[in-house]
């Protein structure tokens, strides 16, 4: 990162720009080119092109929006992209250079496939349809309807005469290539099909479902031939190897399986990923099996062996939460990965990975002494670190619910925590690990509380309830104190101005209200947000009031005056969560994209 040296404040906001960009985004699909030479990785951020020999990063080509599928020509020259904002994009493979954008679809794209020899190029869209393009010309040739549903994933047969298709609507559906008629619909799925795979010879078909098996079709008939059981989770993805002899899916239940095509028996499991796997692919040799998985990764095995071989790192999946600590030093994230991660916030690198959350980490916080983090996961459980060896010191329990904050006092000694179906906010020793008080809110059908934060002085604490209501509570006398009204719906988060004399808060309107700490009157509504507000915070001085959004950006306002300052973009996905650095001289702020972006005057 680069360094920074003036303070940010409302007279430089709008000099405000990305320093540094830390994670690679989300793995969605993967694909080998046909000489094996490189890997194409579909991201939330763009699409990474990996040499196979070693996964050494060739280029990268970033994209405005998520990318969930990608695919090569028969004859590696060209490379297609399917994303969220509606398009296929066709790249030149060997430079990297855009050729053309498809448009035409009304809703994204899942899944796209070239046809055996390179003219024809399928897409699966969101919008319930399949469409035929010109991969010469980009002409649309045709829209395949019927599907009620998603379409997740689309393949062609080995000889080009047949599509099939995968949808949300529990079916597969076989079309002509030729005149988009429709030729079958195979039924068994009980839930939704996420994947299908035709076997070399063209013969069979795999599907892959949230029913959590794996189904194995006749093509010419469209008879199920076998129902393959075995997985603990939804089946994301399936792919025959290239010589016949094994089919592969991938898993929620975080393992990749090896199925004998002839006998249709598991040969082996392949465990290795700490999460669940969402994309399975073989190499043209059928020696390599790359995987990719929420954790982050994207391995290659050996599909004789089962080892891994090589693996890249830094395809974090959904990040939560960030904060910074006391020095400014370390910046630590929070991930659905269940991981936690410590970064250097000058290098960027990762200095630690704290392991032990089973589930999503919604929420991180250093304590003010800088010795402690704490961490609130989806699986109820709050984890106490030590931020000079990364042990973990303690874990506390009795949320009967996902945790959605947590937060210290100024003096270190408390630790506030939140669930979502609960309208209590949870007090306890941050020494000890004792729980000392719930502070018990007004109970309504709309239960749960998003966050909590500690006046600079520790005197109150106020927390954001799904009943679109702030509750006021005296942390001395732990009586509810007031109850501030005027968010339209759900109350997802809120700060504290440094001086304690402003509340912030961040709705699910899409605006952010400014109110009196001391008397609770309502001082100002911000608007300019299209979509959620998940997080808001206060630069050290005061004076700048950051506020992070579904719709992607992160905004800038003038606390005093309330009048928005800039807006800053890059994201692909929501922005969870915003922190200022205790210095002053930094925004950081962490998306659904995979990534954390680190903001600041040049």
């Amino acid at each position: 990162m680069p360094s920074t040296r003036e303070l940010l404040g409302p007279e430089n906001a709008a000099r405000v720009a990305q320093l540094a960009r830390w994670g690679k985004g989300e793995v969605a699909e993967i694909a080998f080119s046909p000489d094996g030479r490189l890997l194409a990785v579909a991201s939330s951020i763009g699409v990474y092109l990996y040499a196979a020999a070693d996964l050494r990063e060739v280029r990268f080509l970033p994209t405005d929006a998520p990318v969930w599928s990608v695919a090569f020509s028969p004859d590696g020259r060209l490379l297609a992209s399917g994303s969220l904002d509606k398009t296929i994009r066709l790249w030149d493979a060997a430079s990297g250079a855009l050729l053309r954008t498809l448009e035409g679809h009304t809703w994204s794209v899942n899944s796209v496939a070239f046809s055996p020899d390179g003219r024809a190029l399928a897409s699966g869209s969101d919008d319930d349809t399949i469409r035929l393009w010109d991969a010469a010309s980009g002409a649309l040739l045709r829209t395949l309807k019927g599907h009620t549903g998603s379409v997740k994933s689309v393949a062609f047969s080995p000889d080009g005469q047949t599509l099939a298709s995968a949808s949300r609507d529990n079916t597969i559906r076989l079309w002509d290539a030729a005149s988009g008629a429709l030729l079958r619909t195979l039924e068994g799925h009980t839930y939704d099909v996420l994947s299908v795979a035709f076997s070399p010879d063209g013969q069979r078909l795999a599907s892959g479902a949230e029913d959590s098996t794996i189904r194995l079709w006749d093509v010419a008939s469209g008879a199920l031939l076998r129902t393959l059981s075995g997985h603990a989770g939804i089946v994301f993805s399936v792919a025959f190897s290239p010589d016949s002899r094994l089919l592969a899916s991938a898993s929620w239940d975080g393992t990749v399986r090896l199925w004998d095509t002839k006998s249709v028996k598991m040969l082996r499991m392949v465990k290795g990923h700490a999460s669940s796997l969402n994309i399975v692919a073989f190499s043209p040799d059928s020696r390599l099996l790359a995987s990719a998985s929420w954790d982050g990764t994207v391995r290659l095995w050996d599909t004789k062996s089962v080892k891994m071989l090589r693996m890249v790192e830094g395809h974090a999946s959904n990040l939560n939460s960030v904060a910074f600590s006391p020095d400014s030093r370390l910046l630590a994230s929070g991930s659905a990965d269940g991981a936690i991660r410590l970064r250097d916030t000058k290098s960027g690198n990762v200095l630690r990975t704290l392991s032990g959350h089973t589930y999503w980490v919604r929420s991180v916080a250093f304590s003010p002494d800088g010795r402690l983090l704490a961490s609130g996961s989806f699986d109820r459980t709050i984890r106490l670190w030590d931020i000079t060896s990364g042990k973990l010191l303690r874990t506390l329990t009795g949320h009967s619910n996902s945790i959605s904050s947590v937060s210290f006092s100024p003096d270190s000694r408390l630790l506030a925590s939140t669930e979502y179906l609960s309208n209590a906010v949870w007090l306890w020793d941050a020494t000890s690990g004792r729980i000392l008080r719930k502070l018990q809110g007004p109970t309504t059908k709309k239960d749960g509380l998003y966050s909590a934060a500690f006046s600079s002085d520790g005197r109150l604490l106020a927390s954001a309830s799904s009943d679109s209501t702030i509750h006021l509570w005296d942390i001395t006398s732990r009586k509810l104190l007031r109850t501030l009204e005027g968010h339209k719906i759900w109350v997802v988060s809120v700060a504290f101005s440094p001086d304690g004399r402003l509340l912030a808060s961040g709705s699910v309107d899409k605006t952010i209200r400014l109110w009196d700490a001391a008397s609770g009157k309502p001082l100002g509504t911000l608007e300019g947000h299209t979509e959620w507000v998940e997080s808001v915070a206060f630069s050290p001085d005061g004076r700048l009031l950051a506020s992070g959004s579904r719709d992607g950006t992160i905004r800038l306002w003038d606390a005093a005056s309330r009048k928005l300052l800039g807006t800053l973009e890059g994201h692909t996905g929501w922005v969870e969560s915003v922190a200022f650095s205790p210095d002053g001289q930094t925004l950081a702020s962490a998306s659904s994209d995979g990534t954390i972006r680190l903001w600041g005057v040049r």
